[in-house]
């Protein structure tokens, strides 16, 4: 049985004080028991974004939050490109070594240095491929940069350079972890340089693949035997991604569902097939993420009551109504915290919002994403303006501040390995309204912490918004759900145990 805590922070709310969420302390937890990988075990933890100094999404807050739990565990350095970002917030760093050209991939430096909490950084210092203004993967305008491949084939051999001594002869990782398409030829190198360290990936998203056409192998210094359907081949193309899964020791997603739904034809995205078998080899693993350990922070003392959860959460609605431009209500506020992307379902609560509207309930939205939904986000604010806002564009701060102030979180993304948001949403007392899919299935309790659906239509996720309004309407349930929602804890203690374990079945292999 959870024991309901309270927690206090501030970083919710600028104008409210402190924040009070409830936290649930869970006994018996896998993550206290001995750690199933020695604590010599060496660790390179490979991707192209991290929130310490750049990301695009779910991958860099993982990123900035699994190593540094991993060291717990073992001896763990990460390994990103040295994007620009990176440059400008460590202008000086070691200098490791110096680096040749392989094929097309031009010479690279090793750079390492230490975060203020120290974790090791190492950082491919390659300013042609990585000195450019944009995101991790394209211009911030939208789009690819045109030689992503020779970006994201010179972070993964440069992890398998590290892997087999060569580039830093001072410390020699005993496995790799590596995420998502841009690191995923990492163990495809491995194995063309004859090495035998296990590799883990780690698949966030598998639409996702890093498709290339064939000539560009040789630019890339893949073999010709490797392009094979027993290799990085796929449908007449390289894959990034299918090497990883192929050439890996181990592939891991971030949720149990999800992990089960890359296996059928539907989620699979062409690798159903292979990543079957990897299933059935006992090789494919689900892992829900956790979340930043700011929401999660735990204080000793005694229960809080409803009336203070009560409180706090008017105080953040009438903040965030106002700074939303929206009139008081006594109605339940509903957010869309999201990009504003067909994945995400956009389109399904713009049809719900009408439902909202009319049964007196407000709806605020922030994000951005395809411009035409972004134009349909605000073509509804204007229709409603006393019960719809919107802003296009993201804050982390003012995005906090709506998830403390909402009843309720629209989520009816068509897939979602794992999903973040309702996460943040439960433990600000939002209960999350979300289609029956990848994560949200594992972290979402239909009835209890939020408001699943089987339909993805307009009509399906309507019906969800009905039961939302019962459950608002009896003040008891209502209040039931919120505390159960609130007492969920979603930190990385779990998760970062999980992935020890998997390491130690590689390691062991």
């Amino acid at each position: 049985m959870a024991d309901l805590k309270l927690v206090e922070t501030d970083t919710v709310s600028s104008t409210s004080g402190h924040a009070l969420i409830y936290a649930a302390v869970v006994k018996d937890d896998p993550a206290e028991r001995s750690s199933p990988i020695p604590a010599t075990t060496k660790l390179l933890f490979v991707t192209s974004e991290m929130g310490d100094f750049i990301k695009a999404g779910g991958l860099g807050e993982v990123s900035t939050a699994l190593p540094r739990q991993l060291r717990a565990f073992c001896d763990v350095r990460v390994l990103l490109p040295g994007f620009r970002q990176v440059r400008a917030a460590r202008p000086a760093m070691d200098i490791v070594r110096q680096m040749p050209r392989t094929a097309s991939l031009p010479p690279w430096s090793l750079g390492r240095f230490a975060t203020a909490d120290g974790l090791t950084i190492y950082a491919v210092l390659c300013d042609e491929l990585y000195d450019r203004e944009g995101s991790p993967y394209g211009p911030f305008a939208g789009g690819d940069f045109g030689d992503n491949d020779l970006r994201f084939g010179r972070l993964s051999l440069a992890a398998a350079e590290i892997a087999a001594g060569e580039a830093d002869p001072n410390w020699k990782p005993d496995i790799i972890h590596v995420n998502d398409w841009p690191s995923s030829l990492a163990p495809g190198y491995m194995r063309w340089k004859g090495l035998a360290t296990p590799s883990i990936l780690t698949i966030h998203n598998l639409a996702y693949q890093g498709l290339y056409q064939p000539q560009r192998m040789a630019a890339l210094g893949i073999p010709d035997l490797a392009f094979n359907v027993n290799g990085a081949e796929f449908h007449g193309k390289i894959s990034f991604l299918k090497s990883g899964i192929y050439y890996g020791s181990h592939v891991t997603t971030v949720s149990e569902t999800y992990a089960h739904e890359i296996t059928t034809p539907e989620h699979g995205c062409g690798l159903e097939g292979l990543l079957k078998t990897r299933m059935d080899e006992g090789r494919l693993t689900g892992i829900v993420n956790g979340i930043d350990d700011s929401w999660n922070a735990l204080i000793e003392g005694g229960k809080t009551s409803e009336q203070i959860v009560r409180q706090w959460k008017r105080r953040n609605a009438a903040e965030i109504r106002k700074t939303f431009e929206l009139p008081d209500s006594r109605g339940p506020l509903f957010s869309i915290v999201s990009r504003l992307v067909h994945q995400k379902g956009i389109d399904l609560s713009l049809e719900a919002a009408e439902s909202i509207v009319a049964s007196g309930g407000q709806l605020i939205v922030t994000g951005r994403g395809e411009p035409r939904l972004e134009e349909a986000v605000e073509r509804l604010a204007r229709q409603y303006p006393r019960a719809v806002a919107a802003r296009i564009g993201f804050d982390d701060g003012e995005a906090r501040r709506l998830f403390a102030a909402s009843d309720f979180l629209l989520m009816p993304s068509r897939f979602e390995p794992c999903g973040l948001s309702q996460m943040y949403a439960q433990r600000s007392g939002a209960l999350p309204i979300a289609y029956r899919t990848g994560g949200l299935v594992d972290t979402i309790e239909d009835g209890l912490s939020g408001f699943l659906f089987s339909s993805l239509t307009g009509q399906g996720l309507t019906s969800a918004v009905v039961r939302a309004f019962d459950a608002f309407r009896t003040k008891r349930a209502f209040r039931q759900m919120r505390e159960h929602a609130m007492a969920k804890r979603f930190d990385w203690r779990r998760p970062t145990f999980r992935y020890a374990d998997v390491y130690a079945r590689a390691l062991a292999a």
